[in-house]
C-alpha cells in the first residue's frame, strides 16, 4: 500500500483544514518546500499536493503554484496535484509544471465528454476525484453537492475511461475520526478492478492497518493519503510506512 502524505496549500502556506472548511484552518509552516523535503527524507514515495485557493476559486493560484514549481524541482518525487483543475488546459499547464498526476474532481462531475476527452487524451496521467459528502458527490471545493451517489458516479467514470479514483469522505477529513470503511470498500467494488486511494480521516496507525486488511479484501485499494494525522503528531510518516508494507 502507498503512502501518500498531504501537503495542503493556502496562500503559499501548508495548512490543513477541518471538513473542507476555509474558516476552520490551522497553519502548519511557513515553508511547505521544507515539509516536502522532511517527508521526503522520511521515507515517502510520493507527495500529494492540494491547491485550496485554486479549489475554492476555480483555478490554481499563482502563490501556490510557485510552491508546487519548488517542491518538483528540489524535491525529487513524484507528485499529485488537485486544486482547481477545471478543464484540459489547467491539466496540461501542471504537467508541464513537471507533476505525475492530475486530479481532476469538479469538471468531470459535471461534463461526460469533458470526462472522457481527458481521459482518452491523459490515461494514467489523470485521477478522478470522489469527494463525498453524505454519500453524494462535492464539487467545488466541496462547497456543492451534485445529487449524484459517488458509486453511481465512480461507475460512470469508469465507463468513460478513468484510471484510477481517489476517494475521500468529506465528513471525516481533517477530523481524526478514522477511515469510513464502508464507503471505501464500496467505491473499490464500483471501481472494479482500477485503483483506488483513500483519503480523510486517518487518525492513526490503526487506521492503517485497518486499511491493510480492508486491501486484502479490495485488492484495488492501492494507497492512503495521510495529512492532518500526520501533523498532529497521531502518526509519523515512518510508522505509516512500516505498516503499510503488510499491504
Amino acid at each position: 500500500m502507498i503512502i501518500f502524505p498531504a501537503i495542503d496549500l493556502k496562500d503559499g502556506k501548508c495548512v490543513r483544514l477541518s471538513q473542507g472548511k476555509f474558516e476552520s484552518v490551522t497553519t502548519y509552516s511557513e515553508d511547505p518546500l521544507k515539509i516536502a523535503k522532511r517527508f521526503k527524507e522520511e521515507g515517502a514515495q510520493w507527495l500529494h499536493v492540494v491547491d485550496l485557493d485554486g479549489a475554492r476559486m476555480g483555478s490554481p493560484q499563482a502563490v501556490n503554484l510557485q510552491v508546487v514549481r519548488q517542491i518538483v524541482r528540489q524535491v525529487g518525487l513524484p507528485v499529485q496535484f488537485g486544486g482547481g483543475v477545471r478543464n484540459g488546459e489547467v491539466v496540461e499547464r501542471m504537467l508541464n509544471v513537471g507533476v505525475t498526476r492530475v486530479v481532476v474532481g469538479t469538471a468531470v462531475a459535471q461534463n461526460d465528454q469533458l470526462a472522457q476527452g481527458l481521459f482518452t487524451v491523459y490515461g494514467d496521467k489523470v485521477a478522478v476525484g470522489v469527494d463525498a459528502k453524505e454519500g453524494l458527490v462535492a464539487i467545488h471545493g466541496w462547497q456543492q453537492t451534485t445529487g449524484e451517489p459517488a458509486g453511481r458516479f465512480v461507475g460512470k467514470m469508469a465507463l468513460l475511461g478513468a484510471k484510477r479514483f481517489i476517494f475521500t469522505d468529506v465528513a471525516r477529513d481533517g477530523m481524526l475520526q478514522g477511515v469510513n470503511e464502508p464507503a471505501l470498500a464500496d467505491i473499490a467494488r464500483c471501481a472494479g478492478a482500477l485503483p483506488v486511494i483513500a483519503s480523510g480521516g486517518v487518525s492513526g496507525p490503526n487506521d492503517i492497518s485497518t486499511l491493510v486488511v480492508l486491501a486484502r479484501q479490495c485488492p484495488n485499494i492501492e494507497g492512503v493519503i495521510i495529512g492532518k494525522a500526520l501533523y498532529a503528531g497521531a502518526i509519523t510518516l515512518k510508522s505509516a510506512l512500516d505498516l503499510a508494507l503488510g499491504g
